[in-house]
């Protein structure tokens, strides 16, 4: 008879909390000791913080530790499409088999007890990545920092802060200082810290935390500077000057992210070839991702298709500059936000270069801002909006009156998975 798959288990560990957030550490403790502290058996764990551009960072300094011929194990969150997106083991993404496993033990090892769902399956991550031989562990926080489940690791080889925005009030506190500490609170005593930029809020947070923890700061404007000059790179620090290519990455919020990859792989004293490698190789989904093919594709085969999870004021202006940017061509935005963020302040900056916004709810997911709500938020900031009942039915009336549009899908990472999922 079969055992039960990932998604059985995965639906069984919703139910053993009431939240889905409720940030401490104890319940994680309390189950890492139970695992026989996998924690402390990972390879040299870099742990990556911060509002926006984490994720993209992390993938870069990826691709260039394994450019530079390292096995890389990697934790983020959340996932897009498929739940094993989270984990990579040594470069591949956790197989069915070998997730399952994991799960399971973390399952009956928690014996019933009160654990919220992201704090078990990353306890499962930790446990699937102590077993698997790599040379580098990389730890996406999940929310914050201070009390995330990933900040269980005593002794990182290096910590980051990639820059840090006003998000997730109700969890991490309404002012910059108060997000800033918590996002701090990954840096440990004497473990170096590369820091992106910052407001001064932030970053003054930041250095009175290393202050007291003795641990040194790599950060961005004063160690080490990153631009762009035409079409390249141009990354300097006290040991030298690089001219490097643009990032795969698109986006000028890339060439800062790709700042803070570059100088944590020359503090890790990689060479060149993991410098070029984060820089041409790294791969990000939902980072303003090209569709190329597929059925949303197929149905507007004239238009040029884009697809982002960005969903806060930070990210709507990173957008709204990379839209810029782009060459002319007419600009519709197919929109699906949550309802716990900042709309207003996502959708503004993107006002000025989008002739329309069709709203769409987020199907699947429960705290989608339903569709005519972010019509409204939309209109507020001076966009023409209008709703849909899929994307795929804004995209076919977008395209019914301008066949060579370009079309954004945006708004939330869940909205972006669920389009990978349908687009399949």
């Amino acid at each position: 008879m079969n055992g039960p798959t990932s998604d059985i288990i995965l639906d069984r560990m919703m139910s053993l909390h009431p939240k889905i957030i409720d940030l401490t550490l104890d319940r994680v403790w309390r189950l890492l000791d139970a695992l026989g502290n996998p924690q402390d058996a990972l390879p040299s764990v870099i742990h990556l913080a911060g509002t926006n551009g984490k994720g993209s960072t992390q993938a870069m300094i990826r691709a260039g530790l394994e450019a530079a011929g390292k096995r890389v194990h990697a934790y983020t969150s959340p996932h897009l499409a498929r739940f094993h997106e989270r984990i990579r083991l040594a470069g591949e993404l956790i197989s069915e088999p070998d997730l399952t496993a994991v799960l399971d033990e973390c399952y009956a090892a928690n014996n019933g007890e009160n654990i919220t769902y992201f704090e078990i399956t990353t306890c499962a991550a930790l446990l699937a990545m102590s077993r698997v031989k790599a040379d580098y562990t990389l730890l996406e926080v999940g929310l914050g920092g201070r009390l995330d489940a990933t900040n269980v690791v005593a002794n990182p080889a290096l910590s980051i802060i990639t820059p840090i925005s006003i998000d997730h009030e109700q969890f991490l506190g309404d002012t910059l200082a108060k997000i800033a500490g918590e996002k701090a609170g990954i840096i440990k005593r004497g473990v170096p810290c590369i820091v992106g930029p910052q407001e001064d809020e932030a970053m003054q947070v930041i250095e009175d935390t290393a202050r007291r923890l003795g641990a040194p700061l790599f950060a961005h404007g004063q160690h080490w500077h990153v631009t762009r000059e035409n079409d390249r790179l141009i990354y300097q620090d006290e040991t030298g000057l690089r001219d490097l290519p643009l990032p795969n990455l698109p986006g000028d919020h890339q060439i800062q992210n790709a700042g803070a990859a570059i100088a944590a792989l020359r503090y890790l004293e990689l060479g060149d070839a993991a410098v070029e490698g984060a820089i041409t190789s790294a791969q990000w989904p939902a980072r303003m991702q090209r569709l190329k093919t597929g059925p949303l594709v197929e149905a507007a085969p004239q238009a040029e298709l884009w697809l982002d999870g960005g969903h806060n004021a930070a990210a709507g202006q990173a957008l709204g500059r990379l839209l810029a940017s782009l060459p002319a061509r007419p600009t519709h935005l197919i929109c699906g936000m949550l309802n716990t963020k900042d709309i207003s302040g996502y959708l503004a900056p993107l006002a000025e270069q989008a002739e329309s916004l069709t709203a769409i709810s987020i199907p699947g997911e429960a705290n989608t801002l339903p569709a005519e709500d972010t019509a409204q938020a939309a209109r507020a900031v001076g966009l023409t909006a209008q709703t849909a009942d899929s994307a795929l039915a804004a995209l076919k009336a977008i395209t019914s009156e301008t066949p060579v549009a370009r079309v954004l899908i945006c708004g939330s990472l869940y909205l972006a998975g669920a389009i990978l999922r349908e687009n399949g």
